[in-house]
């Protein structure tokens, strides 16, 4: 005969309902730490979401919106067909008037070097008893840009100011493509402004923002007042809205197109100089030229 399974005790039957209870409540427990812990996370989930949206505005700002991608425009006043801005004093620029500017018009950036690149349209010998006309592509973020301005700014304005020499920029932005602001685009939008607005102001303006590269990049709200601390606070509306950015993006892809490939590339009557030789070979060029 089978024998039946014994009836738990009723403290058995106690004792399961209590672990039965227990088990539930730890059950409860967990689910509530874990729902605590997803809220906890989206929480963080959010915040950082909210910063990444507002250090995309903040950068695009700087960035300057849409500027970067500027095709078409106007040149500023007093600005060449090749993309630069000429210096025939401290407080004068060779006059033009503003044309319109179309980047997809311009060949396509080179995609392979060429060490044997002829020089770039506009640069070319003085006439005899003319001002020798010395050309550098700049880049604002560029160190040994700022290097050579410190270095010859002082005597490169007593040139201009004796009518020896005529000085043009060619501004480009090289180095947008390690700045999370695009400054050095920036940087060339406020020069071209100064220019368009203030043509007198060009060279001090020029002075200061190399003199302002160990400070770093900075907005354009600075950049106007940097404009507005050398007189030339008509600038600023042009500056904080990127009035010259198409010109900017026009004048850096004319010097890729032109293999200019580094800051500063220097040329002196018409011919490429080692920046190291600069002031023996402008001196030498004004003194055969007169």
């Amino acid at each position: 005969m089978t024998e039946r399974n014994p009836k738990p005790s009723k403290a058995d039957r106690t004792a399961a309902a209590r672990e039965q209870a227990r088990a539930m409540r730890e059950a409860q427990k967990k689910k509530e730490q874990r729902n605590k812990l997803l809220v906890r996370w989206g929480v963080v989930a959010a915040v950082v979401a909210i910063i990444v949206v507002v250090a995309l505005i903040v950068i695009n700002s700087m960035r300057g919106g849409n500027g970067a991608e500027a095709q078409t425009g106007q040149s500023p006043a007093n600005a060449n067909e090749f993309g630069g801005i000429t210096l025939t004093s401290t407080t004068a620029l060779e006059p033009s008037e503003p044309f319109a500017v179309d980047v997809a018009t311009l060949p396509a950036e080179p995609t392979e070097a060429n060490d044997e690149a002829p020089i770039p349209p506009g640069i070319a010998p003085a006439a005899e008893g003319e001002p020798v006309p010395i050309v550098v592509y700049v880049d604002v973020n560029c160190v040994h840009c700022a290097e050579f301005e410190e270095t010859y700014n002082g005597q490169i304005a007593s040139w201009l100011d004796a009518g020896e020499v005529t000085f043009e920029y060619r501004t480009v932005a090289f180095l947008d493509r390690s700045s999370p602001t695009n400054y050095s685009s920036r940087g060339a939008n406020a020069a071209a402004c100064v220019a368009d607005t203030n043509p007198e102001s060009y060279w001090d303006f020029m002075t200061s923002i190399f003199a302002n590269y160990d400070n770093g990049e900075i907005k354009n709200a600075e950049l106007a007042s940097m404009a507005e601390s050398v007189g030339a606070g008509n600038a600023s509306d042009c500056i904080q809205n990127d009035g010259f950015r198409a010109f900017v993006n026009y004048a850096d892809r004319l010097a890729r197109v032109d293999y200019v490939s580094g800051t500063p590339t220097v040329y002196v009557n018409g011919a490429e100089t080692n920046a190291n030789d600069f002031t023996t070979t402008v001196q030498a060029a004004i003194d055969a030229n007169k």
